[in-house]
């Protein structure tokens, strides 16, 4: 049946059929797209190389970069760090340019292979979740995927993530900068 206009009732029922499916497309996308989001428990964007030394008292004693218990290495560079840990436990950081930085070895990787430690809680009893092992690339890249083990705890307070050398000494490298929320 045609209306004064010369539309059928079904034209306007199928154009309301089609507006009310886009806006159920666009609303699930959304919740699709807010609920990926969530998955992530921490992010960290952008890397500090190590400053192995954080001053020298007055009777010469020197104090050790130390972080968490871990004992930092020469002097490292690190170009950019961007490491997503999710609430399962599983991690995707991606390195660049992770290089020594003095010595005559400067510029290169020293042939290292790098884990992630992510500590959670203070300093004097954080505990330690480790990622699995990596070789660096020539120019410092290095990508890691994998899961924390232990796994993480579901909060984890005052995080500090690491990227350690993973020959025996475990000495760090660089740092994760924990992206404010």
């Amino acid at each position: 049946m045609n209306n004064r206009s010369g539309k059928s009732r079904n034209d306007k029922t199928a154009g309301a059929l089609v507006r009310g499916l886009v806006l159920a497309l666009v609303a699930i996308a959304g919740i699709n797209f807010a609920s990926a989001q969530d998955y992530t428990a921490l992010k960290f964007r952008g890397g500090i190389g190590v400053i192995p030394v954080t001053g020298v008292a007055a009777n010469g004693t020197v104090n050790l970069n130390i972080v968490r218990g871990v004992n930092p290495a020469g002097p490292w560079r690190i170009a950019d760090l961007e490491a997503d840990v999710m609430f399962d436990g599983s991690v995707r950081i991606k390195g660049r340019g992770l290089l020594l930085a003095a010595g005559n070895g400067i510029g290169t990787n020293a042939g290292a292979s790098v884990f992630a430690t992510l500590f959670c809680g203070p300093a004097d009893s954080a505990t330690a979740h480790n990622s699995g092992k990596v070789a660096l690339d020539q120019d410092g890249d290095f990508r890691i995927n994998g899961l924390l083990s232990p796994a993480q705890p579901a909060t984890c307070d005052t995080p500090v993530l690491l990227i350690r050398n993973a020959a025996g000494s475990g000495v760090w490298f660089a740092a994760g900068i924990p992206e404010s929320k």
